[in-house]
């Protein structure tokens, strides 16, 4: 009995030590941390459909070995979500790669409901979903990036850009984030710029669906985007005001999502970045890019960041900087 009681001590520590190490990871000793957004695998294991997904992502790790990995929906789209995230777990744990997931529009279409993928991804080793429940819809929080003198220098937040329309059949189309969660993420951002001696920390957004304004940031006549837009952006009919307080706010950087799957540009809108990932599923047909992942690397005390594609043949497309790529 003494050496169980012993036993399970141990194994609590290790993981009570693991939670700590991942909820501080922290810009690495080149002042540098890097971000690798996968997104819209559509993978469902028990069908085996897009299996090839977990190969590119293997793949695009070992070349860019980054800090964190943000998944930015329609992940497991289908079937039994529980048995597809387990093996999304297998590949991170190996890797002992912190990911974390935002929820698509189809990723509640599974099994389980949109709350219960939310709280099964909260139980996932190296998973660094965190959902309090604060604002309508699942899965909103931040994730502070640390000095290594452990002060928080740079934000991500994780948003969730819900799913389908609320107000059919008046209003169609795709869904938008409330307005309880523009008015969460004001006051979050307010209380980390007071806390930073009233400076705005430099800030990344990741969630699903695009905001309205991404065609703007496309078809600015001024600055000119970068990569691919191969398809019109699907994003709500409704604009609930979220870029505007993201401008009031001064803190995001730059927001980075998927859905539209033949998009693969980064563009301004006010100076700020909106940007698609790369589709990582497996390329079905004609038009689809290579499948692969968007990088995004933040810089330790400065208002600035590096991304590009990283495809899963290996190439590297698409390089910029923001904001000296963007400069009229």
């Amino acid at each position: 009995m003494k050496s169980f009681l012993i036993f399970f001590a141990l194994l609590l520590f290790t993981c009570t030590a693991q939670s700590q190490q991942l909820a501080n990871l922290k810009f690495n000793k080149d002042k540098k941390f890097k971000v690798v957004q996968f997104t819209d695998t559509h993978v469902n294991v028990e069908e085996g459909k897009n299996m090839e997904v977990f190969t590119t992502i293997k793949k695009i790790l070992e070349i860019e070995k980054p800090d964190l990995v943000v998944l930015t929906g329609d992940i497991a789209t289908d079937g039994n979500p529980k048995k597809t995230y387990q093996a999304f777990e297998k590949v991170f744990k190996e890797a002992k790669m912190p990911w974390i997931v935002t929820l698509g529009n189809h990723d509640s279409q599974a099994d389980l409901s949109r709350k219960e993928v939310a709280d099964l991804l909260q139980g996932l080793s190296y998973c660094l979903n965190n959902d309090k429940g604060e604002t309508y819809g699942n899965s909103n929080f931040i994730f502070p990036v640390k000095s290594q003198e452990n002060n928080a220098e740079a934000l991500v937040y994780i948003m969730d850009s819900n799913a389908y329309s609320t107000l059919k059949p008046e209003v169609d189309g795709w869904g938008w984030f409330d307005q309880s969660q523009v008015n969460w993420y004001k006051e979050k951002s307010q209380d980390y710029t007071k806390a930073n001696n009233n400076e705005p920390l430099p800030a990344i957004a990741f969630f699903h669906i695009p905001l309205p304004e991404y065609y703007q940031a496309w078809s600015n006549k001024e600055v000119k985007a970068i990569g691919q837009r191969k398809e019109d952006e699907c994003g709500p009919e409704i604009n609930t005001g979220m870029f505007a307080a993201m401008l009031e706010s001064k803190d995001i950087m730059g927001t980075f999502v998927g859905h539209d799957h033949n998009n693969d540009y980064i563009g301004v809108h006010h100076n700020v970045a909106l940007a698609y990932g790369r589709v990582t599923k497996t390329k079905t047909y004609r038009k689809a890019p290579v499948e692969g992942a968007r990088i995004i690397v933040l810089m330790e005390g400065e208002r600035k960041f590096d991304s590009w594609i990283r495809e899963v043949n290996g190439k590297k497309v698409y390089p910029c900087t923001w904001p000296g790529s963007f400069v009229k």
